[in-house]
């Protein structure tokens, strides 16, 4: 039986607001923006308060968007939930902006700002200020707009459905073919998959050029020349710059990209393949089956849950939370979003989970990934308001790639056999590693999508194939797939959703192996460090924040390069078991 905290620890007590408010109505909720907006501050103390009853009234916001988005995309097909969301996103935000304006400049002329703790709210302070630096009213019907459209691309990818030995699988379950032993089967599934894409090609780019179209209309009315530039400074990315990023895209160049071809150089001659397709470099190459961990979400959730258990038993704990709440969505199903996430609850301080398992390693690598989310969102939870448990995503990533790699230390709960254990780490390997060309063809993307706006469909495949060959393994031949290599930026529902945000996975995965390479070598001092990291929320820069945890917020040349090697010689070392 599972030991847990109570959930009433964890709860945001309401104060400032009732606790039966309706979040449908605007009328309802704009007279507790206007209290706040005009009430008088004498001292400190009634600063600090006030900064709380903000905060009271941003978390319930927060959490009914959280809920009305896990809903529908749990279910793509169910109008009245899409409704729900839809009204939410066009009538509920849009009309709280200006007043989220207006708050934000009375905090930051408040003669009492500087009495706030520095070193828990200079960080905030700084975040506030930008905001005030952005905000263009004439730019809240277009984020509407925004919003609704990127919830589109789920839509549509969440129907597509193909049909394999004679069963309708979605095409994250077709996909554990990718695995399969028989090289016929891969390659069917490879272009049933891609056919059911390529179907709604059209439709996705006409969706895609109607949102460039708006988010360069935002860089506009922002004072930008692009929405490249403007992207950065809304997501606040004070730490690092473009120039950083071309820095990141040359050293997976020069460092990771000739290391990839190497392992499917030995990929193709252990297969014994004149030729590696794309379809080939999923299956594993001692000629078993795919990896099945788990046979449903029930069991992937209790297995984490003893994983978790070994590295430390409060994370357990906080899994097993989740589960007494039903805060999981696991299985892949017809009418269900592509992808997965972890929700922060802002009020219920509790994490919801969503991803479409089924029962293959990578679901498993998914869960711990998403696990890593909700144990950072657990141990920020003390922190006094909301906006200092939203680190940057360099931040967020690093604390579940970080247990993406802690975790393979205890995946003997997956795999009790010893040889499906060392296949599942060499996976695991190789697979991080080549998301690092991958991460960085979809950065470099949309740096040219977004400083050559007005390009044409044409252009914009002909970009992404000419990215895509730069950081491909030059081993893989495409000959004949042509129209799938053009075209596979469609795959990637951060480049319609959530533009910019995927560079993050890149350099948490260089801070991730760091946060692995401490861990083998002393595990309760890795792990403090990590927890330190975590509980710091965004109270620091995100360098500050890496170095609590024992390593670097770096991506160099030379660090990638050591990296590389460290791996390197871990899947030697493996391979020697």
């Amino acid at each position: 039986m599972d030991v847990v905290q109570p959930i009433a620890q964890t709860k945001l007590l309401r104060k400032f607001l009732p606790d039966g408010i309706s979040m449908d109505e605007w009328s309802g909720l704009e007279k507790y923006f206007k209290e706040l907006a005009e009430r008088e501050i004498k001292s400190p103390s009634e600063f600090y308060q006030w900064i709380l009853d903000w905060n009271e009234l941003d978390v319930a916001l927060d959490e009914e968007h959280a809920w009305r988005y896990i809903r529908s995309t749990c279910d793509t097909t169910n109008e009245a939930l899409e409704k729900a969301y839809d009204h939410f996103v066009a009538v509920i935000e849009p009309n709280s902006a200006p007043w989220v304006n207006v708050l934000n400049k009375k905090l930051d002329s408040s003669p009492f700002r500087d009495s706030l703790d520095k070193k828990i709210f200079s960080v905030y302070l700084r975040t506030i200020r930008n905001e005030i630096s952005l905000f263009r009213e004439e730019n809240i019907p277009l984020f509407t707009q925004i919003d609704q459209l990127s919830q589109k691309y789920g839509r549509i990818t969440g129907d597509m459905m193909v049909e394999m030995e004679g069963k309708e699988l979605t095409l994250q379950q077709a996909a554990n073919y990718f695995k399969s032993n028989d090289r016929t089967l891969r390659e069917e599934a490879f272009r049933k998959v891609w056919s059911e894409r390529l179907k709604a090609k059209k439709e996705l780019n006409e969706l895609f050029n109607e949102l460039c179209a708006l988010r360069h209309k935002t860089a506009l009315n922002t004072g930008f020349e692009n929405f490249r530039d403007y992207s950065f400074a809304e997501m606040g990315r004070f730490d690092y710059t473009p120039q950083d990023c071309y820095k990141f895209h040359e050293a997976v160049e020069k460092e990771v990209v000739p290391f990839i071809a190497e392992l499917e150089t030995d990929r193709k001659a252990k297969l014994k393949l004149d030729v590696l397709r794309p379809w080939d470099t999923s299956v594993d190459t001692s000629g078993k089956p795919g990896l099945k961990p788990f046979v449903n979400g029930d069991e992937l959730v209790e297995k984490t849950i003893q994983c978790f258990k070994k590295i430390r038993p409060q994370y357990a704990d906080f899994i097993s939370i989740m589960r007494q709440l039903k805060h999981f969505d696991l299985d892949s199903r017809k009418g269900k979003a592509p992808g997965g996430y972890n929700y922060s609850l802002a009020e219920t301080g509790v994490p919801f989970i969503f991803m479409n398992a089924a029962s293959s390693h990578r679901d498993l690598v998914t869960m711990v990934h998403e696990g890593g989310h909700a144990i950072h969102s657990f141990l920020e939870n003390p922190l006094p308001v909301n906006d200092l448990k939203n680190p940057p995503s360099e931040v967020c990533e690093l604390a579940s790639m970080s247990m993406e790699l802690i975790s393979m230390e205890h995946w003997d709960v997956f795999y009790s056999d010893k040889d499906e254990l060392k296949r599942a780490k060499q996976e695991q390997l190789q697979t991080i590693m080549e998301t690092l060309p991958w991460v960085a063809a979809v950065d470099a993307f949309q740096h040219w999508i977004y400083l050559h706006n007005g390009h044409s469909d044409e252009e914009r495949n002909v970009e992404w194939k000419k990215i895509k060959e730069r950081f491909d393994s030059p081993v893989i031949d495409w000959s004949g797939l042509e129209e799938i290599k053009e075209n596979s930026w469609l795959k990637q529902l951060h480049i319609f959703e959530v533009p910019f945000y995927y560079i993050e996975y890149g350099m948490a995965q260089l801070g991730a192996i760091a946060m692995w390479r401490n861990y083998k070598t002393d595990p309760e001092k890795a792990l403090n460090g990590y927890e330190a990291a975590l509980k710091l929320g965004y109270t620091r820069p995100i360098g500050e924040i890496y170095e609590a945890a024992g390593i670097k917020f770096d991506f160099s040349k030379e660090y990638v390069h050591q990296l590389v090697e460290f791996v390197r010689g871990e899947l030697k070392a493996l391979g020697q078991e």
